[in-house]
């Protein structure tokens, strides 16, 4: 960046709590001008975030059938029409194979066909959902009501086990930082923000948003997720989802 004049960069999804603090200390940007442009989409009408009240700990041994129970929940609300998108291919896996026999609509696999091909299948076939994971949370592009709804099942936090999250995490401890706070947190953040935005996609896009992860209400940094995200409706009562859907002009 030195060696350039002037440079400048944009995106929809790289503030956490509204600033650019933790980009700039990633890049190393220590004079840059930075500018948040308000969005022109009226988020607040256009999705309905759903929080579930009564989801165990995503490292319970219960979660994945108390997830299974609200996706089903919610898609028959929706009428499909949804991206479920997972943090692992297990997990993803699995509630493909609980959710299966009892959804009534088209489910497509992560895996199963190239992207490309399942993107047009999703956009071509009426009510489908999509089971999908890492790839598929960011550049994907369902505008109208085809993707009305999009659940995630836990916060993306990155796997710490993958060296090069270890070496980073290490970095910032070996220099007494927080690596969970300055490194962990915002780039979960981050991802939630790329997940949830395949939802609202032009001022016409309307629909439900649901993360399954309780600890976005109940740790404390759950707060950081919640400020970081577009100012969305929220609600823990699935009643509401109903009535925001039946609300939806077709």
């Amino acid at each position: 960046f030195d060696q350039i004049p002037t440079v400048v960069l944009t995106s929809a999804t790289l503030t956490v709590q509204g600033g650019f603090e933790h980009i700039r200390k990633r890049l190393g940007l220590s004079e840059a001008r930075d500018l948040v442009v308000p969005s022109h989409f009226k988020y607040g009408e256009q999705a309905l975030l759903y929080l579930p009240p009564e989801m165990p700990d995503p490292r319970d041994a219960g979660f994945p059938e108390a997830a299974a129970r609200c996706i089903q929940r919610v898609l028959e609300i929706t009428q499909g029409r949804a991206f479920c998108l997972f943090t692992s291919y297990a997990q993803m896996r699995d509630l493909y194979e609980r959710l299966l026999p009892v959804l009534d609509f088209p489910i497509l696999l992560h895996g199963s066909a190239p992207r490309k091909a399942l993107l047009e299948q999703l956009r071509a076939t009426p009510h489908a959902v999509l089971f999908a994971t890492s790839s598929f949370w960011q550049g994907v592009d369902v505008p109208g009501a085809q993707l009305s709804c999009v659940i995630i099942d836990k916060l993306p936090f990155a796997v710490p086990s993958d060296p090069i999250v270890a070496a980073r995490v290490r970095a910032l401890q070996e220099d007494g930082r927080n690596a969970f706070a300055e490194y962990q947190v915002p780039e979960a953040v981050l991802a939630l923000k790329q997940g949830f935005g395949r939802l609202i996609r032009s001022r016409t896009d309307r629909g439900i948003l649901s993360i399954l992860d309780n600890r976005i209400r109940r740790m404390h940094y759950g707060k950081i997720f919640l400020e970081s995200l577009p100012e969305y409706t929220t609600t823990q009562d699935l009643a509401e989802v109903a009535r925001f859907m039946e609300d939806r002009p077709e």
